[in-house]
């Protein structure tokens, strides 16, 4: 990737989305541009304002980023070039001086407000919670207007940015907390990496019984393993009215995964394609690997019966 390109991602500077954007080599080379919110970042890719976007879509604790995953879903017409996981450790950052029974008011955002839940009515019961667009957001806003007895929950990396200290060190509830992040532009399927995932939207043609099994038995009949299935509401019509994204082991170049797009796409009530990608992470269990060859030989063998037709 060159230099010249511009890459948007969720700021201000500070944040875990650049913290994860800066462990990619030919990323961090790029011109970094902060937004205020995920939106604003995909606005400004659709747009051509930048090249390429950064955002946060799923977390270890929380599940899914609902509205990142719900825009790239029924919003934009982007497509997902990679996914990277970050460790996550939240921080108490306040003002220098301030000791933890100083604290009456917590800053964050709400997702991490929520993962450090225990933490905060254990040792700050009576502390009000304010939202913030992002955690280093919130690390700004005390360092630019400080006020004796608000503290933030943002990043480590986010107190050196903004001359505060560190009141308490990895305060989340659960130790196992990882943020995966992904990076979107438009029109372009980065090649078959051997190690792919491949993110769909599948669109029911009806509300029927057993509707939810004809989609998996697309994958199950050609052993492809689903990292992830959600069910969202379609935005389309009241309740009841939903749509599964489906995340696939595999790239669209598979023989095996675009057989299962081509059924998808006859039988179901349509299929928005969200990218095949490289995946983050060790390689994943070699069943695929085995049906790929397995339906490689059935075609062949298929192909062998063909050649067999006698001319009319």
């Amino acid at each position: 990737m060159s230099n010249k390109h511009r890459v948007g991602f969720l700021g201000p500077f500070g944040t875990f989305t650049e913290q994860a954007l800066l462990t990619q080599a030919d990323l961090a080379v790029g011109e970094l541009i902060p937004f205020r919110s995920v939106p604003d970042v995909l606005d400004a890719v659709e747009s051509g304002a930048v090249d390429l976007g950064f955002v946060p879509i799923e977390n270890s604790i929380e599940g899914t980023v609902n509205f990142t995953q719900d825009a790239l879903a029924f919003d934009y017409e982007l497509l997902i070039q990679r996914e990277v996981v970050l460790d996550i450790e939240h921080c108490l950052l306040a003002a220098p001086g301030t000791t933890l029974a100083d604290v009456k008011v917590v800053l964050s955002i709400p997702v991490a407000t929520a993962q450090c839940h225990q933490y905060l009515r254990t040792h700050l019961p009576d502390a009000e919670i304010h939202p913030a667009s992002s955690t280093a957001e919130a690390a700004r806003t005390i360092a630019a207007q400080p006020t004796p007895g608000v503290a933030a929950i943002a990043p480590r990396n986010a107190a050196a940015l903004y001359g505060l200290n560190v009141v308490a060190a990895d305060i989340a509830d659960h130790g196992a907390n990882q943020t995966r992040f992904v990076l979107v532009g438009k029109g372009h399927i980065p090649p078959p990496s051997g190690h792919d995932r491949t993110a769909l939207v599948v669109y029911q043609r009806a509300d029927q019984p057993g509707s939810l099994i004809s989609i998996l038995q697309e994958f199950a009949a050609r052993r492809i393993n689903l990292s992830n299935l959600l069910s969202r509401p379609t935005k389309r019509g009241g309740l009841g009215d939903y749509c599964f994204i489906v995340y696939a082991d595999g790239h669209v170049a598979d023989e095996l995964l675009a057989d299962v797009l081509r059924s998808l796409h006859s039988k179901q009530g349509a299929v928005k394609f969200l990218g095949s990608y490289p995946a983050a992470g060790e390689h994943a269990h070699s069943a695929r690997e085995h049906a790929d060859t397995r339906w490689r030989e059935a075609d062949d063998w298929v192909e062998s019966l063909r050649v067999q037709i006698s001319p009319s």
